[in-house]
């Protein structure tokens, strides 16, 4: 039986290290910003817009479908001060200061949000709805320079050889620590009582956001070029003359804006509408994508490398996209919509997020990454996710008001509906005009999925 000292030596993660012939001191730092990475993703299962947490909490304050919809939109609005950021990020090269100080401050900021409903409860009208807007705004803002810190400081720290399989790597740890933890965050919400339990959820999330931003402290702050001075419009010039990065920014705010239509409103719809409890959202939901992320990740990692992000972004994009259509058979009670949605639309958006990443590292220049990355995060979450979460909500109340789609077809299925066709017709069309780092084609990744699959099952009989 090998010891567990052995087992870590010969973990995936530390082979990826052999093979790179890493030096210690760059080995702690990866492993560090993979610890970041966990907790930040802990962080996201509480306190993000569409968490059953924020979906709790915007119900206990009254939100509607259009206010809910400003609250998911409002982080990925906060998105455009990463320019700035990413201007003083590459000209100051103090990373580890920024993300020590703002972004402690952003997250230590959710602390706060339980203590609204107590503070300020809906008998006063909407003055808690507008303190959680006028706090999740601040956070935000402040936060955007989390983002234009960690993504290059981790480009500088690893190889462009083994990044894909790193991040893929990364995903299927986050996906079984979600499993355990969403859980946990679920079963807090249904049992403990109604008075206190935004408040241990939103300091559980608060304190874990923090301990994101600690692990960097532990980091070798490394730069691949000196400082630069950049421009404003500058950026966007030259962003602009990038024609594979721009490729990626279109196509990818097409995508957030189709997907965010619907997405956002989902886990929403599955509590309000479908009357399903807070754990049942979170094992139907979270955990059966986190459990579909774990079991494909580290393939699409292997197609990555195999086939290019451009044919693993159109498969795996055709694949999500029509992963909503399950929602159409929701039924009042009925769990199986969510399972279906969320576990095998995680099997393809694993891989649209996976490519999406890469393609960014790949596209962008050593010596100004920072600010490609701001430009991309920016248009992405404000025109893309923001503006599409936003416009949702809009025609959910317009359709509403208008008394359409009052039937069994409901205002929900008609904008899932839209989002599914939508969303299709981006990735057919967007896509394929994309350029390719690896000579395989879509066909061929497709017919390595199925040899896969087939080899699977016949093994799995042999064993039965």
């Amino acid at each position: 039986m090998r010891s567990l000292k052995d087992m870590i030596r010969h973990s995936p993660v530390n082979l990826l290290y052999d093979e790179a012939r890493l030096p210690h001191l760059i080995r702690r730092s990866l492993n560090m910003i993979l610890l970041a990475n966990i907790f930040g993703n802990l962080f996201g299962i509480i306190c993000g817009g569409g968490t059953t947490a924020m979906i709790g909490l915007a119900n206990e304050l009254g939100a509607g479908d259009f206010a809910f919809g400003i609250l998911n939109g409002i982080p990925q609005a906060a998105a455009l001060l990463q320019i700035p950021f990413s201007m003083l990020v590459s000209r100051t090269q103090k990373r580890k200061k920024y993300m020590l100080t703002l972004g402690v401050f952003s997250r230590a900021l959710w602390l706060l949000f339980g203590f609204i409903p107590l503070i300020f409860p809906q008998s006063q009208g909407s003055l808690g709805l507008w303190s959680l807007i006028f706090l999740l705004g601040i956070s935000s803002c402040v936060g955007s320079v989390i983002n234009v810190c960690w993504f290059p400081w981790f480009s500088d720290l690893a190889p462009i050889g083994i990044r894909g399989r790193w991040l893929s790597f990364r995903d299927t740890v986050m996906a079984g620590v979600n499993f355990i933890f969403g859980l946990g965050v679920a079963t807090l919400l249904d049992t403990l009582p109604p008075e206190s339990r935004y408040i241990v959820i939103f300091l559980m999330g608060g304190t874990v956001g923090v301990l994101d931003m600690v692990c960097f402290g532990f980091c070798k702050e490394t730069y691949s070029t000196p400082p630069r001075k950049m421009k404003f419009f500058a950026i966007f010039k030259e962003v602009w003359k990038n024609k594979p990065f721009m490729r990626l920014v279109i196509m990818w705010t097409a995508w957030c804006f189709t997907a965010n239509l619907c997405g956002a409103y989902l886990g929403r719809y599955a509590m309000n509408e479908m009357g399903l409890s807070f754990t049942q959202v979170m094992i139907f939901g979270t955990m059966s994508a986190s459990i579909g992320t774990m079991l494909v990740m580290t393939q699409w990692g292997k197609a990555l490398n195999r086939f290019g992000c451009r044919s693993v972004m159109l498969v795996a994009g055709i694949g999500a996209a029509v992963t909503p259509i399950f929602f159409l058979l929701s039924t009042p009670g009925s769990v199986l919509p969510m399972f279906l949605h969320n576990f095998i639309g995680a099997l393809f958006w694993s891989g649209t997020n996976l490519s999406a990443n890469s393609m960014q590292l790949s596209y962008s220049p050593d010596d100004a990454r920072p600010s490609y990355i701001a430009v991309f995060a920016c248009i992405t979450a404000l025109v893309g996710t923001a503006l599409g979460t936003m416009t949702g909500g809009a025609l959910l109340e317009m359709w509403d008001q208008a008394g359409w789609f009052a039937g069994g077809f409901d205002k929900y299925m008609a904008l899932i509906t839209l989002s599914v066709v939508l969303r299709l017709g981006i990735t057919l069309l967007l896509v394929p005009s994309m350029e390719n780092d690896r000579e395989g084609t879509p066909g061929q990744l497709v017919r390595a999925f199925v040899g896969c699959f087939r080899r699977f099952r016949i093994s799995f009989r042999r064993r039965a």
